[in-house]
């Protein structure tokens, strides 16, 4: 028999939808179950005929356009979608673009925040922060605001007294960004990024010449922190499957050891002082009119 796989695949995923799934009225008695192919072209814009022979294998050799429209129309998710370019030999994996977001799911602020006695955050490629939980609020507090990684590093005043090795953060910092060029080289934040540090930063512009390239993986950072001095950490870094650029960081301490000692007594701070902010605005005398009062 013949081999379909992609014509097998392309029939689970219509089966595996109904019209309300995709906001399409149902009319009649159905006898497939899931969308009927007619309806798959139509939300895919493509001709039914052609579709009908994708499905029944005569016709393998789908465009990039076509199969990143059945994708959408069959609501596939980013596996499912590199799968179908992989069935369909249109383009290696590692070519397709993947959809970029900066938004980080409610599971994975959960997850984070479960994470109590070490900093944990969520970045993007551009090395923004997009989500931290408590106790890595606490650990880049000396600077302001702690958006980007790369800002806080070479523009920040505290930068330079906060990484204990100023240079090698800096030289990875770049590195960092470097490769996200080869990801998204026409993202707009990343083109205006790269344009106010090599503006602003004599050491970004001469690093940025090196072409180094560096992704975060794991390594150790030493910070010399205001309130508690220094810390000795090791961080790792997780790609988030379901936001393609999105990393995971988590940083860790030796346990038992004065860096450990040193996070928890930074934690303790840091929820000590939020509870007095917290109290002194419940405590503000209220005034005619305040809608508040």
């Amino acid at each position: 028999m013949d081999d379909n796989r992609m014509g097998d695949f392309l029939r689970a995923c219509r089966a595996a939808l109904r019209p309300h799934d995709v906001g399409m009225p149902s009319h009649g008695t159905r006898r497939v179950a899931g969308l009927r192919r007619e309806e798959v072209a139509v939300l895919a814009g493509v001709n039914a005929d052609y579709y009908t022979r994708l499905e029944q294998g005569r016709e393998r050799n789908p465009s990039p356009q076509v199969i990143d429209a059945l994708s959408h129309a069959l609501h596939l998710d980013e596996d499912a979608r590199a799968h179908l370019y992989r069935l369909a030999g249109a383009a290696p994996a590692d070519r397709l673009s993947p959809r970029r977001t900066e938004h980080v799911s409610p599971a994975l602020r959960q997850l984070m925040d479960g994470y109590p006695n070490t900093p944990a955050f969520v970045m993007n490629r551009t090395l923004d922060l997009l989500a931290v939980n408590a106790l890595a609020q606490a650990l880049y507090s000396a600077f302001t605001p702690a958006d980007n990684l790369a800002r806080m590093t070479f523009l920040d005043p505290a930068g330079p007294t906060f990484y204990a090795d100023w240079n090698r953060a800096a030289q990875a910092t770049v590195a960092n960004l470097r490769e996200a060029t080869g990801f998204e080289p026409d993202n707009p934040r990343l083109r205006e990024l790269v344009g106010t540090l090599t503006e602003h930063s004599a050491n970004f512009a001469r690093l940025w010449q090196s072409h180094t390239v560096r992704g975060k993986t794991q390594d150790a950072k030493h910070f010399l922190h205001p309130d508690v001095g220094p810390l000795a950490l090791t961080y790792q870094a997780f790609d988030v499957r379901e936001a393609p650029g999105q990393q995971l960081v988590i940083y860790h301490a030796e346990p038992g050891s004065p860096s450990a000692h040193s996070l928890h007594l930074l934690g303790s701070l840091h929820a000590t002082r939020r509870q007095d902010r917290s109290q002194h605005t419940a405590d503000q005398p209220t005034h005619p009119g305040d809608p508040h009062r």
